[in-house]
């Protein structure tokens, strides 16, 4: 299967060269698509193959973006997980008759961190914990999925109604789509959390 979103239009490119910049220079302070309420969606439905991606800050997720070391941070990293396991309900996909042929989730706090992060970490542990915690961890979650829809053609909307209300502390997504009505961009919200295809 072909990776839509490695193909999308050149109006997009901006938005990806800008995340994989911000993921290359995560830890060196270039932290502009960063901010705690606010995650990014790009969307791509072509025939029948669907594919999303989300990138959020931790703290939207789980609430913190420190390393999970308490056995209640643990639990909290894994429920979030575990509901990002289920992108069906995630996004509203039920209608289309959807199923996951692929999915990736990464985040420093799955254990999926570098040895720059680490190291970064000791250089500043003599720092108070608040002000590197704050100021020096900015953990992000990504998931990706790819998709394949049976109805497409009762899959009309995006709902992301579940994902604002199992995790709260989301505030706006910022979606790029690319579907059979053309390329849009919207800002949804918990009080406007759909977007037609």
């Amino acid at each position: 299967m072909r990776h839509l979103l490695l193909a999308l239009p050149f109006a997009l490119l901006p938005l990806a060269a800008a995340q994989a910049h911000d993921d290359h220079d995560h830890e060196h302070g270039s932290l502009g698509a960063h901010e705690h309420g606010v995650a990014s969606l790009n969307v791509a439905l072509d025939g029948q193959a669907l594919e999303l991606q989300i990138d959020s800050p931790a703290m939207n997720f789980v609430g913190f973006e420190h390393a999970a070391k308490s056995d209640a941070d643990k639990a909290k990293v894994a429920a979030a997980k575990a509901e990002l396991e289920k992108p069906i309900e995630l996004f509203g996909l039920a209608a289309g008759a959807c199923q996951v042929t692929k999915q990736e989730l990464e985040s420093p706090l799955f254990g999926d961190h570098d040895h720059h992060h680490e190291d970064e970490a000791h250089e500043h542990e003599h720092a108070d914990a608040n002000e590197h915690e704050h100021e020096h961890e900015h953990s992000d979650i990504e998931a990706s999925y790819q998709l394949s829809c049976k109805q497409v053609d009762a899959l009309k909307q995006l709902d992301l109604s579940e994902l604002f209300k199992r995790f709260p502390a989301t505030q706006k997504i910022q979606v790029q789509l690319i579907g059979p009505s053309g390329q849009q961009g919207v800002e949804l919200t918990p009080a406007q959390p759909r977007l037609s295809f």
